[in-house]
Formats: structure tokens, sequence, C-alpha cells
């Protein structure tokens, strides 16, 4: 099944996100850009509420190196969004997480994307194992294999 077709029921947990009336283009709906925004919030919100994730003295921080979305219906001020993310692969040093945007009370998603946190050392800048911590944490997001 693609993401086209995620209820929302594939998804354990979620975030709600009111647009912004700066948030829609010159066509009257929320510029295609602003959908990663929506991403790094979404994860990051999640990662910080859960304690793993101290953005200001954290030691160990995950680095984006892939990401992607795929659009299906427009969203536009003053919609609400909200943000379903599961995590789909977690490896030694990364994790892949997916994201399904729903539109309101929308049942499908308006988009869906997916994005690779590399966790690396702070100071060096080197990637290390993910946290035990955050191991933890994100296998609770975890899609059966």
């Amino acid at each position: 099944m693609s993401m086209r077709d995620a209820g929302r029921e594939q998804f354990r947990h979620f975030l709600t996100i009111p647009t912004r009336w700066m948030d829609n283009d010159i066509y009257g709906h929320v510029n295609n850009v602003v959908y990663y925004s929506y991403f790094d919030t979404a994860v990051n919100q999640f990662l910080i509420e859960a304690g793993v994730l101290d953005i200001h003295q954290g030691e160990v921080v995950g680095f984006v190196v892939d990401s992607g979305c795929s659009y299906f219906r427009p969203v536009a001020f003053p919609d609400t969004v909200h943000a379903g993310i599961r995590v789909a692969k977690l490896g030694n040093s990364s994790v892949r997480y997916e994201i399904a945007l729903y539109r309101n009370h929308d049942p499908l998603p308006a988009a869906a994307g997916h994005f690779v946190h590399v966790y690396v050392e702070r100071a060096s800048n080197r990637a290390v194992p993910v946290p035990e911590a955050v191991r933890k944490v994100l296998a609770g997001l975890a899609i059966p294999a």
C-alpha cells in the first residue's frame, strides 16, 4: 500500500499543526517547502517531548541526510494539519521516518514523505550509533516488518 492510501491507523503518533496565513503562496495553498517544516516539527517535537532530544546541549544529534515528499491534495490556511509519524527503518546510526499530513478530518493524507536522520556526535560531526534511549523511544513508532 502506498502512502497515498495510508489511513490514520497506520501511525502511532500525531501532532496537530495549525497552518498560518504566511504558509499560503500566491496560488492560495500551502507552499510545497512548508511541508518539510511540518515534517521536521512533528518528528522533533516528538523527540523533545519523549526526553531524548536536547536541541541546545545534546552531545549526539540527528542530521537530516535524505528527504522527500509527495503531494496528493492541497492544504490552505486556515486548515489544520495532523502529522502522523512512524519509523520505517531503524539502523545502527540512522532512522528513516515516514510522515503523513492529513488535512482537517480527511481520512487520507494530503501529502506524505520521509526523512532520514543520521546520528552524529555534535562536536566532531561523525556518525555514531543511535543512543539506546532514543532507540527505545523510536521502537514504539516502528511499523511491523
